[in-house]
């Protein structure tokens, strides 16, 4: 296997290619790639049930704090490793090259069966619920004409069947992947188009919050004598607080897409880096300033019966759908259509990332051997287009069996495990490939990829033993597993060598 970067064409034209993929994507485009694939639905949603969970507005805007600290860190740490292989398949590919091809595979076999189809399902699922905002009749009934089938797991009760909200989800990512399949071009526009859009909305909302929203009364208890709350500090309430990130980290998951499309991004080992950066510190910094936005509107604690939205409050808010409930406060039933719509451009946006990314994936592994042969395969328009129809049959599946909060509880645990053990392979590559050019090297090295391999690795382990969120970890932790005989099956099966290829 080559340790050295592929040839590059000549940097900033659009026809230049690298292993048949085009170089489209400037740093704009790569920037509001990895804004745009972490901003989707859940900075309008998650706040709720993080309330619930810690009880105070202060606990409420750590646990967003916290996980913009670790997006931060993980991002200057994967920009040193992005330098170093600039190559399509991203994560997987710096697996491979610090733990061999098993992780690699590994990670692989979890991206497609359930963290990036899972966050694809799940922000789809969210787009239908937003959808229902402005039409009633995209509920979350089911159809009674189609087969349905209530299964206990040790998740909970998935509901399978065919809803009008899963519809929706259904052909919003239909729609996506047919924009991916004519080229790269088509996608970034799309892309860059909504990710500035939504920005903007996010922003305009978080404005208002603070100036024409702002509900002096709400304000002084939210951050006056209700601030801190009455939680009790202790190992209980570190366990209720590292289960309750499962919602910020969720929000904030997906920076690491821009990796996955390294191959089509011009001068990778400058962009790459600086996009990660830039991308994750704009998001960060919108998604605190949003919360704190919501606390000058509505009140921490309300009640679950509450007559109106003001009533119920940020933490009993109709269907979680927080964003919602403060635009209706400031502007009533045309707030909640208006910011309703943002939403659902946002998730429309959002989705289109990480279909565009997570297909990069798939290629990289085909290109090992280690998944379908076709999926190796690019397109005259330069994509990978079976990956692609592939990849959105199985998330096609995953919108038919779980709720927008199943999905995230699954894919968090696993997300936050292939973080830890990527960094990790950070410290290895340094040991081991010491020779190899670095043309960005990760900042505070080794204290801060430290930080943050102890702080993913942390989370996940309170994941492991939180009553909240045990279940689903199990769950994840089973199906990485379950990719060890898989990965032996399929080397079997395509008497594959003992040394990964030179893909990408």
């Amino acid at each position: 296997m080559s340790a050295a970067a592929p040839p590059e064409g000549t940097a900033g034209t659009e026809t230049t290619r690298t292993d048949g993929f085009v170089k489209a994507l400037t740093l704009t485009d790569a920037t509001m790639l990895v804004a745009g694939s972490m901003i989707g639905s859940g900075i309008f949603i998650v706040s709720a049930d993080i309330g619930r969970s810690v009880g105070s507005p202060f606990w409420l805007l750590m646990a967003w704090v916290l996980t913009g600290v670790m997006t931060l860190l993980g991002a200057l740490a994967y920009g040193e490793l992005a330098a170093m292989y600039p190559k399509a398949g991203g994560q997987y590919v710096f697996l491979r090259e610090s733990m061999g091809p098993l992780m690699g595979f590994l990670y692989g076999w979890t991206f497609f069966v359930v963290i990036q189809t899972g966050t694809i399902a799940a922000v789809g699922v969210a787009f239908g619920r937003f959808l229902g905002v402005l039409v009633p009749a995209v509920s979350p009934e089911r159809f009674g004409w189609f087969p349905q089938l209530d299964v206990t797991t040790p998740g909970g009760v998935i509901e399978l069947g065919l809803n009008p909200q899963r519809l929706v989800a259904l052909v919003s990512i239909w729609i996506l992947t047919w924009i991916n399949l004519r080229g790269v071009r088509e996608a970034k526009i799309v892309q860059t188009t909504l990710t500035i859009a939504k920005t903007g909305a996010l922003a305009f909302l978080l404005l208002l919050g603070f100036t024409f929203g702002r509900n002096a009364d709400v304000a002084a208890v939210n951050f006056g004598s209700g601030f801190l709350g009455d939680a009790a500090m202790g190992p209980s309430f570190v366990v209720a607080f590292g289960a309750a990130l499962v919602g910020s980290l969720f929000s904030s998951d997906a920076w690491n897409n821009v990796t996955f499309a390294a191959a089509e991004v011009k001068e990778p080992a400058r962009n790459l880096p600086r996009a990660l950066v830039l991308g994750t510190g704009l998001v960060t910094a919108l998604y605190l300033a949003t919360n704190l936005s919501y606390l000058n509107v509505l009140p921490f604690a309300g009640s679950a019966d509450g007559a109106d939205t003001m009533a119920r409050g940020i933490i009993h808010a109709t269907q979680d759908r927080v964003g919602v409930a403060v635009a209706e406060t400031m502007f009533g039933n045309v707030g909640a259509a208006l910011m309703a719509g943002a939403i659902l451009v946002a998730t429309f946006g959002c989705n289109n990332g990480l279909i565009l990314a997570g297909a990069r994936v798939y290629w990289a592994m085909a290109r090992d051997r280690l998944f379908f042969a076709k999926a190796g395969e690019l397109s005259p328009r330069g994509v990978p287009a079976w990956a692609l129809v592939a990849q959105s049959v199985w998330t096609s599946l995953l919108c038919l069996t779980g709720t927008y909060g199943q999905l995230l509880d699954y894919v968090i645990f696993a997300a936050l495990a292939f973080y830890a053990l990527t960094t990790i392979g950070l410290f290895i590559l340094r040991r081991t490939r010491p020779d190899l050019p670095r043309p960005y090297r990760a900042v505070g090295y080794p204290v801060l990829p430290a930080i943050y391999v102890v702080l993913a690795t942390g989370v996940a382990a309170i994941l492991l033993i939180a009553d909240k969120t045990r279940a689903q970890a199990l769950s994840g932790l089973v199906l990485v597993l379950l990719g060890v005989p898989v990965y032996f099956a399929w080397r079997s099966a395509r008497r594959e060598p003992s040394a990964a290829s030179a893909a990408g």
